[in-house]
């Protein structure tokens, strides 16, 4: 199933003892790029945190936080560095003086600096507490992923109708192909006949010209192999394994073959067709970016 690398996933519990809220956010990019925010009584727990994510996640920026509570005894959260905001409190009082800025509230202020509060929970979590977390921590991925998911059947449809178009202007190509091509021959015979006067007119010589030059417009390869890569796309879609590299890769192949008709064209009517394929194309590599 196709999933995107976009993704939310939260997950909670809570008893009489703890409260434990786990985050994720997740959007694209060509690898996996973890931004972890955890207490400090887990730190220890941070690398298998991040193996976790890299194999149930494999790719994202992803954005994971922990938030645990210690319910009990909660007048003993947290103390107070008393003589760190002494030294805090005295200095600024001290600079304030010297530049004649009020003191009022510069108490509270002090108390927003770094170590002045500090918690009590702070200390190495037990493995009970630990198997709590990992479990809440896993029920966020699955949401996460399920989350992706969701956006991936929506990238499918997306991309599905994207292709379908770019097939669509195929079929009005294949069709006027034909017409082209003799549109083509007339011109260069129309051309031959104002500048050849019949006394010297070589039609050996005429046909190989007009055979160059009618190989060198021709894009039957072109068609059969954008068709090829347009078949590949939409199999790669449905493919049970995650595919965003890949579908990216058949894209670029597709934009190759449709500069190339492009290119050979020489006709108003196929460029038309191309042009609406390259807007189509675009979009796909766009959203292909946004696939695991």
């Amino acid at each position: 199933m196709l999933k995107s690398m976009t993704g939310y996933g939260t997950a909670s519990f809570e008893n009489e003892k703890y409260s434990i809220n786990v985050e994720i956010k997740s959007l694209n990019s060509k690898f996996l790029d973890c931004n972890t925010r955890i207490p400090r009584s887990f730190s220890d727990k941070e690398i298998e945190i991040r193996n976790i994510l890299g194999k149930q996640l494999e790719r994202g920026k992803v954005n994971f936080s922990i938030d645990f509570q210690v319910l009990e005894n909660k007048e003993a959260k947290v103390t107070f560095n008393e003589d760190l905001v002494q030294v805090y409190y005295q200095t600024l009082v001290a600079s304030a003086e010297k530049v004649g800025a009020s003191t009022d509230g510069l108490l509270l202020k002090v108390l927003d600096l770094p170590q002045v509060i500090e918690s009590n929970n702070s200390s190495k979590a037990s493995d009970d507490e630990w198997k709590l977390v990992l479990e809440t921590i896993q029920k966020a991925i699955d949401n996460c992923n399920e989350f992706r998911g969701q956006e991936g059947a929506s990238l499918m449809q997306k991309l599905a109708s994207y292709i379908n178009t770019i097939q669509e202007e195929l079929n009005h190509i294949i069709a006027h192909d034909s017409s082209r091509i003799e549109n083509i021959r007339k011109r260069i015979k129309d051309k031959l006949d104002e500048v050849v006067s019949s006394d010297n007119f070589d039609e050996n010589r005429y046909e190989q010209e007009l055979i160059y030059y009618i190989e060198k417009l021709d894009i039957t390869e072109e068609k059969v192999r954008l068709q090829n890569h347009l078949t590949y796309f939409l199999e790669n879609l449905e493919s049970a394994q995650n595919s965003g590299k890949k579908l990216n890769f058949i894209s670029q192949e597709i934009g190759r073959e449709i500069n190339t008709i492009g290119s050979k064209a020489n006709d108003a009517t196929l460029q038309k067709h191309v042009v609406v394929m390259k807007e189509e194309l675009e979009k796909i590599k766009e959203q292909t970016l946004n696939i695991l």
